[in-house]
């Protein structure tokens, strides 16, 4: 029997009056990301695009492997760089003990290894709480649990440090699905990114472990400071003494978040999606020219009293999580402006907001998931403005 056949055969026992009427949501949620749902326009003259959701959130799916497989790599070095200093411990170190892998920096597959024991723990943990969420939100109204979850939960999971308890990460996505998302209807609804609204939680309610003040390596005793505190407090020409080259922090070999350290690979995946028209272009420009434009103000301006004024342009791009922002959360089409022009002014709000906060806040090092919830609150505000002048310049023109 093909996987088709049998789903044929066991719908009726989740549709209304089937057997299992309750679990309709997980059935449809299954058959949905197998195959094209049923109610996909394909013809004229509605059909704008042949592109539905499942296909969208596929390909932002596909778009995260070059970080998830960055991010893999990454994590194990630096764990097994540290190893060689402060030792191993816990069941991690048990399990690569038992296949005898060993703890070498210079073996990728080593690497990969011991990363994807810190990863898959997260993921896992992220796929079940917010699945849950967003299964019973779902059977409660009666609809299908559709892929934005998917897309949500990688996400969340490669912006989170590799070191994060597993309870806070549950806690993280818990509230990101349920008050960033389920409260305004769900999926498309949203006027905030999911993602940033649970890790932003977590930031505020439990920042000794998510302030991003040291560097996240998960290894006991192991401890540094971020390339944006050391720029912060000694300027970013004392990054090369600290061992953090601008090549390094293109590539992703330094310590952060599962996800975000390597802008090459951030940049692959929005390269996919822009090819794709998953992403939309000018979000990109206006969060690029507003976070060059202001960071190169503030070169120009300079400070005796504020080592950042001097970080320039290419070193804001690879530092922190601003080129995964720039790929993933700020061409996020539902919470993003909707317009062509607003596009532009909602992409430089952020970038310059990104900037103000990394030089001139002095609490907070990193700036772009800040920056990019703020957008996210003016995105409805600014599209209505440019809507409104639009409406003047036609009645003007044609007055």
């Amino acid at each position: 029997m093909g996987l088709r056949n049998f789903f044929d055969r066991i719908e009726p026992l989740f549709v209304k009056g089937g057997k299992y009427e309750k679990l309709f949501p997980v059935y449809e949620m299954v058959e949905s990301f197998l195959y094209t749902p049923k109610t996909v326009t394909t013809a004229a003259p509605h059909a704008r695009s042949y592109i539905d959701m499942k296909r969208i959130m596929t390909y932002v799916v596909i778009a995260t492997i070059p970080c998830i497989l960055v991010g893999l790599y990454n994590i194990g070095f630096q764990a097994n760089h540290a190893i060689a200093t402060y030792g191993a411990s816990g069941w991690r170190a048990w399990i690569i003990e038992a296949l005898g892998i060993g703890f070498n920096p210079a073996n990728p597959f080593a690497n990969f290894v011991h990363g994807l024991l810190y990863f898959l723990p997260i993921y896992i943990t992220t796929l079940v709480a917010g699945g849950i969420c967003e299964v019973v939100f779902a059977t409660v109204r009666g609809h299908e649990v559709n892929e934005g979850f998917l897309v949500t939960s990688m996400l969340y999971a490669l912006i989170l440090p590799p070191s994060a308890p597993l309870w806070q990460v549950a806690l993280g996505i818990v509230f990101g699905v349920v008050i960033g998302k389920e409260v305004f209807g769900g999926t498309g609804k949203n006027f905030l990114n999911p993602a940033l609204t649970g890790r932003a939680f977590l930031y505020f309610a439990y920042p000794a472990q998510m302030s991003g003040d040291t560097i996240w390596t998960p290894v006991d005793g192991f401890s540094g400071a971020t390339a944006l505190s050391v720029s912060a407090s000694d300027g970013y020409a004392q990054l090369a003494a600290q061992g953090m080259t601008w090549m390094d922090s293109f590539l992703g070999i330094i310590q952060g978040s599962i996800g975000e350290t390597s802008t090459l690979a951030c940049l692959i995946g929005l390269a996919f999606l822009l090819v794709t028209k998953i992403a939309n272009w000018r979000l990109v420009v206006g969060c690029l020219a507003g976070m060059i434009a202001f960071s190169t103000l503030l070169n120009l301006i300079g400070s005796d009293t504020n080592p950042m004024f001097a970080m320039p342009w290419y070193w804001h791009l690879v530092v922190g999580g601003y080129a995964f922002g720039l790929a993933f959360m700020v061409t996020e089409p539902v919470s993003a402006s909707h317009t062509n022009m607003g596009r532009y002014i909602y992409g430089a709000l952020i970038g310059f907001m990104v900037v103000m906060i990394r030089v001139i806040n002095p609490a907070f090092p990193e700036g772009m998931m800040l920056a990019i919830l703020f957008g996210n609150v003016f995105a409805p505000l600014i599209d209505y403005f440019v809507v409104q002048a639009n409406i003047k310049r036609r009645a003007k023109r044609n007055a």
